[in-house]
């Protein structure tokens, strides 16, 4: 056999080996401790998520160290919640569905991500009056979508409850925002609500 034979035989036997690490998720598989890394690991749909939320955290972390001012104080929050997140995540082991609770970490976090650093653009942008509040919605065409509501110099991120609750949204250490049925609806951390109406 030539040295080119070995070379390239050598390179075929490789290639699964590189399809798969493709495959993956974005963390080692052979260091996953948790059951939700471990159900990741196994399941083809939440690598690719994972893999999809490694890539917007990253592009979430450029934009942090882009801007002009608290970009360091910044950046290190957005790490240290993404940690936070890891956490949560992990915590899912406690739920009766594993996979669906893994999922929704997974696409709840992506929706926050791309609202709280403007990754895409918005989808819509509706202006409201809630009472004595004047609110900016701003949603985003992730697959829970995302919400950015600003109120003054205030901004509030969250994200769609879930796929079953269109229009339906948290706003995190906010309340949360009901869009999608009859006039919509803000509510505090308290769950009081307020009628809004769109301005």
């Amino acid at each position: 056999m030539t040295p080119r034979s070995l070379l390239l035989l050598a390179g075929l036997m490789l290639l699964p080996v590189a399809v798969q690490a493709q495959d993956g998720p974005s963390f080692d598989c052979a260091k996953a401790e948790s059951s939700a890394e471990k159900l990741v690991c196994d399941d083809a749909d939440l690598a690719a998520l994972d893999r999809r939320l490694t890539d917007r955290f990253a592009a979430a972390v450029e934009v942090a160290e882009g801007l002009d001012v608290d970009a360091e104080e910044l950046t290190k929050t957005l790490r240290a919640m993404q940690r936070g997140w890891i956490s949560g995540r992990d915590d899912c082991w406690k739920e009766p569905d594993l996979r669906a609770c893994v999922e929704t970490a997974y696409l709840r976090r992506e929706a926050e991500l791309v609202a709280g650093f403007m990754l895409e653009q918005p989808s819509e942008v509706v202006e409201l009056i809630c009472g004595p509040r004047a609110l900016t919605v701003e949603t985003f065409p992730t697959a829970l979508a995302g919400v950015r509501v600003e109120e003054g110099d205030s901004v509030y991120i969250g994200a769609q409850f879930g796929a079953d609750t269109p229009g339906t949204y948290y706003l995190r250490q906010a309340g949360g925002l009901v869009m999608g049925d009859g006039a919509p609806r803000l509510s505090d951390v308290h769950g009081e609500e307020t009628e809004c109406e769109v301005r």
